[in-house]
């Protein structure tokens, strides 16, 4: 569906919103830049003026806008109490508030000053760090906004799915677009793939040079703004060198998927030649942290710890990173399938994110599971790999599976699933339609 304003509905973060309207938590929305917050907020405020509630008890600011720059604590607090109408209900949405200096202070007194409703956005998780939490603990709520799936990439490029009976038994799934062409599941897939998720390539279009150059805006924006300038506006001077930056964003590009540990991350690019230009020793394992988990506040990569299955505990050693969005590390490193089975796994990770599972990487004995995904009294595993035809990567892949003996769901998924549905009891699953499930 898309709403009278012209934007396509999110309904899975849609949805969340409106079950704590007018809750007394601050409805807090993150996730990387122009991963679409801002048009949730907007998505929002339409739900709120079809079921009834006036412009003048919605104040919107969007603090990415010159009119809003260099706003202080009290000239925010002011913008909004000249607006406020005594005797309505107000609802106050607020976007990229991260970059006004103190405005949990601000945000804080509107909740205890004003009958409010408070929805804001932010693309750094440090707006939800201690200091943040001390003011509102218990009292906000955060929607965590990733890009598009594959189902909504889909539909944000206007394919429907479509069914037929096979000829050969069995069903035919393709994606009919917008002008009646029909188009083979796997070639849609193939660009969701190569393009990634990012909500602003439907608008540029399938075009490898107009989706370069807005991924390449995004990943500028995302580096400069939430990064570099950030920490010159907090007074901190951490983050200041550019090009150690972008190496250590392109070795962790270069690497999803595979186990790292931070403290080896400076060597390895060392003894690689990356850091000649830039010093002569390695940086410490200390300031590659840093940098690491400067990118991981701003959501451009995501950590996932190892969970010792017999010994039912969180190893510290050795995680693994997962990049947001497949078409950001395309525009990266540039188009290649040497790794497609580390890139089909990052998209599984995110999937199972979206769909409200806390998610580790399973260690059992000297083996890995991909994934353990859990919730309440759920928990899946599941191994990504591209073929099952193979008998070799069957036995790989099935191998810790059947060592782990409780009676949870096990998964294997990949785009060629062999001839049969199970193995022994874990599933052999499509990963295509695994992702539309």
């Amino acid at each position: 569906m898309i709403d009278s304003h012209g934007l396509k509905k999110r309904d899975l973060y849609l949805q969340k919103l409106i079950a704590f309207q007018d809750t007394e938590q601050v409805k807090v929305v993150t996730g990387i830049r122009r991963c679409g917050k801002s048009s949730l907020l907007k998505l929002m405020v339409a739900h709120l003026k079809e079921n009834g509630v006036a412009d003048n008890q919605i104040i919107e600011m969007n603090f990415e806008s010159y009119a809003f720059k260099d706003m202080t604590t009290d000239d925010f607090y002011n913008y909004v109490k000249e607006r406020i109408l005594p005797d309505k209900r107000m609802y106050l949405f607020f976007d990229e508030i991260q970059r006004v200096n103190k405005w949990e202070d601000a945000v804080n007194s509107f909740r205890v000053d004003f009958n409010c409703d408070i929805y804001v956005t932010g693309s750094n998780a440090y707006m939800l760090s201690s200091e943040y939490s001390t003011y509102l603990s218990g009292r906000c709520i955060e929607v965590k906004m990733l890009p598009l799936s594959f189902s909504e990439f889909l539909y944000f490029h206007d394919f429907d799915v479509i069914e037929s009976a096979s000829a050969f038994g069995g069903v035919r799934k393709q994606v009919k677009d917008k002008n009646g062409g029909v188009y083979d599941l796997n070639e849609a897939f193939g660009a969701y793939m190569r393009f990634g998720g990012m909500p602003g390539i439907a608008e540029v279009g399938l075009e490898q040079e107009k989706a370069m150059m807005l991924l390449e805006g995004i990943y500028s924006t995302v580096i400069m703004r939430d990064i570099l300038e950030r920490e010159n506006r907090r007074g901190g001077k951490r983050i200041t060198d550019p090009i150690l930056l972008k190496k250590i964003v392109l070795f962790l590009a270069d690497n999803i998927g595979s186990n790292i540990s931070v403290s080896s991350i400076g060597n390895v690019l060392a003894n690689e030649g990356l850091l000649e230009d830039w010093r002569k020793e390695s940086p410490s394992a200390h300031t590659v942290s840093l940098y690491v988990n400067a990118l991981s506040e701003a959501y451009f990569f995501y950590e996932i710890k190892r969970f010792d299955i017999k010994g039912k505990e969180y190893l510290r050693t050795l995680g693994k990173y997962y990049i947001v969005d497949i078409g950001l590390r395309n525009y990266l490193l540039g188009f290649r399938d040497r790794d497609s089975g580390h890139a089909l796994e990052n998209v599984v990770y995110f999937e199972l994110l979206r769909r409200g599972y806390d998610v580790s990487i399973g260690k059992i004995d000297n083996m890995e599971i991909d994934f353990i995904a859990t919730k309440a009294d759920d928990k899946v595993y599941i191994q990504v790999t591209e073929s099952m035809a193979s008998e070799n990567v069957r036995q790989r892949e099935l191998a810790p599976l059947r060592k782990v003996n409780d009676n949870y769901e096990k998964i294997v998924l990949s785009l060629n699933q062999g001839l049969d549905s199970s193995y022994d009891g874990i599933k052999s699953v499509n990963v295509i339609d695994w992702l539309l499930g």
